[in-house]
């Protein structure tokens, strides 16, 4: 791994906000190290600013593109580790090591596993720069699985989701490591497991597949789903697992459900009334549709709209609440300016705009969407 002294350093300062095509045309002021070095450690600092910016200290190194892509944000591996404290840490699956900082840091002994010996080798600087100690080891995780002797209070690990053509995978036998090949392994030496799996896995599949969960949290930022994690513990079986959804850096309250519970509720049915209830991403993810009615007291509009509505306003929902009437569509005036959502609805968003003239944006929200009586139009009011 190549080491960036102070003038280096403050190269990179100096160029954070030059254009870095025309950089990379230019030839390296430094013989030690080339221009493309220079320029990944600028993108490096450039992602580190919005997605983990404990890392924007002097001397840190940022690896390629892709361990940036792959690596955890800040604010979910913050709020992963958040009561979690013992012994010994293992995280078999490294990588950049943000997951590991977080999660690591009210444990004694930790130790780190990665196949990578570039990235390995990164980590390793950045914890020293960071004044954080662990062990390192270079080796594939199956390699270690079948050698190590040791037990641990708790075992982390976000398995690989791509194959070697770089195609998406889900289910849990083609992730790298096959995950069900190495669960009584895991539980062998740990009690306790946390698997970070991409939001996309299908959560009664999980539920099928895998042993022992004790709970399953859905993790958003502003949002946007990110990650989906799987608890396991080795000494419990529960029959109707704890499903969490939770939307980071917003003002949602998390929202939590039992996955049997979900089978036995019963959502009612209504035409709009004077309030919309439109959940949040990371509890639509989570399926629990008609636990939403129950827990909330709410009226879905159609059996597939998962649109709510009551008469009142609730001040912990987990997701957006509109104020809303009825129009019919003559009352959308041409030039006018919405947002627009479109569910359940023939027309996507753009087709709206087209149609009735309108532009994106403003405070207002026009919704299309279908009721058991038939398509409807909402605006905010």
């Amino acid at each position: 791994m190549k080491y960036f002294n102070q003038e280096i350093q403050n190269f990179i300062n100096t160029n954070l906000k030059t254009d870095l095509h025309s950089l990379l045309l230019k030839k390296s002021p430094f013989p030690e190290v080339s221009m493309q070095e220079i320029v990944q450690q600028i993108k490096g600092r450039k992602v580190a600013e919005k997605k983990f910016p404990f890392l924007l200290k002097e001397n840190i190194v940022f690896p390629p593109n892709l361990n940036l892509e792959q690596a955890s944000s800040q604010c979910t591996a913050e709020f992963k580790a958040q009561n979690l404290k013992g012994k010994k840490f293992l995280d078999l699956t490294c990588g950049f090591g943000i997951d590991a900082y977080f999660l690591s840091k009210n444990y004694q002994e930790v130790t780190l596993i990665e196949h990578n010996p570039e990235l390995l080798e990164i980590v390793k600087h950045n914890w020293e720069i960071l004044g954080r100690k662990a062990i390192f080891i270079n080796q594939n995780l199956e390699e270690f699985l079948n050698q190590n002797q040791e037990k641990f209070n708790l075992v982390y690990l976000d398995p690989a989701r791509r194959d070697v053509h770089k195609n998406k995978k889900f289910l849990l036998e083609d992730l790298s490591p096959n995950v069900l090949e190495i669960q009584e392994k895991l539980k062998e030496i740990s009690d306790e497991i946390i698997i970070k799996l991409s939001p996309l896995i299908d959560i009664s599949y999980l539920i099928s597949a895998l042993e022992n969960i004790s709970k399953i949290e859905i993790i958003a930022v502003k949002n946007e789903v990110k990650e989906l994690l799987v608890f396991i513990h080795s000494n419990i079986k529960t029959e109707n697992i704890e499903i969490k959804s939770i939307n980071l850096e917003s003002d949602d309250a998390e929202f939590s459900f039992h996955f049997n519970d979900e089978k036995k509720a019963v959502s009612e049915f209504s035409e709009p009334l004077k309030y919309l209830y439109i959940p949040n991403n990371s509890v639509l993810k989570s399926g629990a549709f008609n636990s939403v009615s129950e827990k909330f007291g709410l009226k879905k509009l159609h059996p597939n709209t998962h649109f709510y509505t009551k008469d009142s306003k609730l001040e912990n929902f987990s997701g957006r609440v509109l104020k809303v009437e009825i129009i019919d569509s003559k009352q959308i005036r041409k030039g006018h300016k919405f947002n627009i959502i479109s569910k359940n609805h023939p027309l996507t968003p753009d087709e709206i705009r087209k149609k009735y003239k309108i532009s994106d944006g403003g405070n207002q929200y026009l919704i299309f969407t279908q009721t058991e009586k038939g398509k409807v139009i909402m605006k905010s009011v």
